[in-house]
Order: C-alpha cells, then sequence, then structure tokens
C-alpha cells in the first residue's frame, strides 16, 4: 500500500514549488512591465549624441522642458512617418506649443542617416523636431539609457535593409524623468491627455 504520509508530503512540496514558480513568474513580469527608473531617462545611464541643431545631447539635456523621445530611422516605411505626423497632431490637439513640449527623433540607422540626412527628412513634418544622430556605439548607448531595442532586418549587403526598432514614444519630465509611453496606434484622444498631464495642462 502506498504510504499515506510521504504521499501526502510529495503533494504538499509540489504546491510549495509550484508557488514558488509562480511567485518568480510574477517578479519578472513586474520588472518587465515597470522598467527600472533611474534619475533620468528610464535607466539613467548616461548618453551623448550630436543634434541636427548642431552641439551635443546628452542625458542632462532632457531636463528645462518636457519631451516627447522616440526612435526610428529616415528609411522606415511606416512606423515612423506616421508617429512623427501623430505627434505633431498630438500638440496641435493639445493646444501644446514647442516651448512646452520637445520631439526628439533618435535615428537607430547611424550608417545611412546623417545629421544633415535626418534634418531634411523631419524638416519635412515638423522643423522644430530635434534629431539626434551618433556612431554606432553612441546609438547603441542612448538606446540603453531609453531601454530602447532595434536590429537589422531583411539586409542583403547591397545597402537596402530595414530596421526593427522599438516604435513607442518615451515620455520624459521636465526634470528629466521618464514619465511613461504612447504605444504606437494608440487612441489619439488618450496619447493627448497623457501629453497633457506631462506639460501641467490636464
Amino acid at each position: 500500500m502506498p504510504d499515506t504520509a510521504s504521499t501526502g508530503l510529495r503533494r504538499f512540496r509540489m504546491i510549495l514549488w509550484g508557488l514558488v514558480v509562480v511567485a518568480a513568474i510574477g517578479a519578472t513580469v513586474l520588472f518587465v512591465m515597470r522598467p527600472p527608473a533611474g534619475p533620468l531617462a528610464v535607466t539613467g545611464k548616461a548618453f551623448a549624441m550630436q543634434t541636427t541643431a548642431g552641439g551635443t545631447f546628452t542625458q542632462d539635456s532632457l531636463k528645462g522642458t518636457p519631451s516627447l523621445v522616440f526612435f526610428g530611422y529616415t528609411f522606415c516605411p511606416d512606423v515612423c512617418p506616421t508617429t512623427l505626423a501623430e505627434s505633431v497632431a498630438w500638440k496641435e490637439k493639445a493646444g501644446i506649443t514647442d516651448a512646452d513640449l520637445r520631439t526628439i527623433f533618435v535615428t537607430v540607422d547611424p550608417e545611412r542617416d546623417t545629421a544633415a540626412v535626418l534634418k531634411d527628412y523631419l524638416g519635412g513634418f515638423d522643423p522644430d523636431v530635434i534629431g539626434l544622430v551618433g556612431d554606432a556605439a553612441q546609438t547603441e548607448a542612448t538606446k540603453a539609457a531609453f531601454g530602447a531595442m532595434s536590429e537589422k532586418a531583411n539586409d542583403t549587403g547591397d545597402g537596402f535593409y530595414l530596421v526593427n526598432h522599438t516604435a513607442s514614444v518615451f515620455l520624459v519630465g521636465r526634470d528629466g524623468t521618464f514619465q511613461g509611453t504612447i504605444a504606437y496606434g494608440e487612441n489619439a484622444d488618450t496619447a493627448v491627455g497623457k501629453i497633457k498631464k506631462l506639460v501641467g495642462k490636464s
């Protein structure tokens, strides 16, 4: 006959380990959903890139004026032009000027996006958008500072390729701290509400 006490003990241990696993998974999900908040941006890591207006932009430059920050590239066929157009529409709908809120576009394609190329591209949407460019190392450091990701796709070696990248817009407060995101394709009214709250006009 099976030992009832031993069977019960084994069942108790299995339940206990199950609870441990669930707790571990829960902790992981919380970490993923709530990125570590540093003193600046998302992670607090240092970065430095050149701006399309000339000069250097660092993590300290985020202080002073609330900002919309997003990552992309000039050859992007859909996400980037859509987000740039939406960012202009959001500000207009909220009655917010460039003095209230900066828009910052960080290129993830340093091989093709020079400062001149990026400035010309952004000017087609809003000449006041601040473009950030850098070499491969600077680009990686800036992505790390925001917890953003990007990778080449469909690279055939002939110079034509796409880049998969984080599509969310990062909301940065006037003190340079991370305040949330606007997801790609998010409802316009919801996005405008977040922006108003960011600049203190909600």
